[in-house]
């Protein structure tokens, strides 16, 4: 018994996390079911046993990918100083690599469109897990106060998913590379210039 129940949660999650790169790579709205468990090697047949819906896989899978992104970002940080741990986020996430690789890469350029018309369930579900997304980068921004970390924080993720998003649409290229530098400016911008503040004072 003690087996089956091991075997249906390794298999549950093999679904999530499968359906998690799908996902990102086509799209919330790209995957039938059939398709969604074909990437785990599975077929439909077994799908209620795991999820009641195929919204409740797709949230599972979303939910997947942005903790992925947080746990990225953590290990990112780990030992360097303040001001170079947020700009090695900034730089991580606006590469070439993340524009490129979509289906290992951040949830929210790939799928918030998608959630946006999605069950409002689903909506706060996704806005959950973004908080604790801001709240990484909040945390690397110890010389601000909890407000201005914040505002901080929020513009820098909302600059770098908007920068990802275009650079992909454009397809890669002189263009898109410059979309990319561009976000790395801005994203970058507030906490560089209230470092040199602090520093002239």
């Amino acid at each position: 018994m003690r087996y089956d129940e091991d075997h249906r949660r390794q298999t549950h999650s093999r679904i999530v996390e499968n359906a998690s790169y799908g996902l990102r790579q086509k799209g919330a709205e790209g995957l039938s079911v059939v398709e969604l468990m074909k990437l785990a090697g599975l077929t439909h047949g077994g799908f209620y046993n795991h999820f009641d819906s195929r919204a409740a896989l797709v949230g599972e899978a979303i939910a997947f990918a942005m903790d992925q992104m947080v746990e990225r970002w953590k290990k990112l940080a780990n030992g360097k100083t303040n001001g170079d741990r947020f700009e090695a986020l900034v730089a991580d996430y606006l590469s070439s690599r993340h524009r490129d690789n979509p289906k290992h890469g951040c949830a929210l350029p790939a799928l918030a469109a998608d959630v946006a018309r999605s069950s409002p369930s689903e909506r706060r579900a996704f806005a959950n897990k973004l908080e604790k997304m801001v709240e990484v980068f909040v945390e690397l921004l110890p010389d601000e106060t909890p407000e201005q970390a914040y505002q901080i924080a929020t513009g820098a993720i909302a600059t770098m998913v908007g920068s990802i998003v275009l650079s992909r649409a454009v397809g890669a290229g002189k263009f898109s590379d410059g979309i990319l530098d561009a976000g790395r400016i801005t994203a970058g911008g507030g906490i560089r210039s209230r470092t040199i503040a602090r520093k002239q004072r």
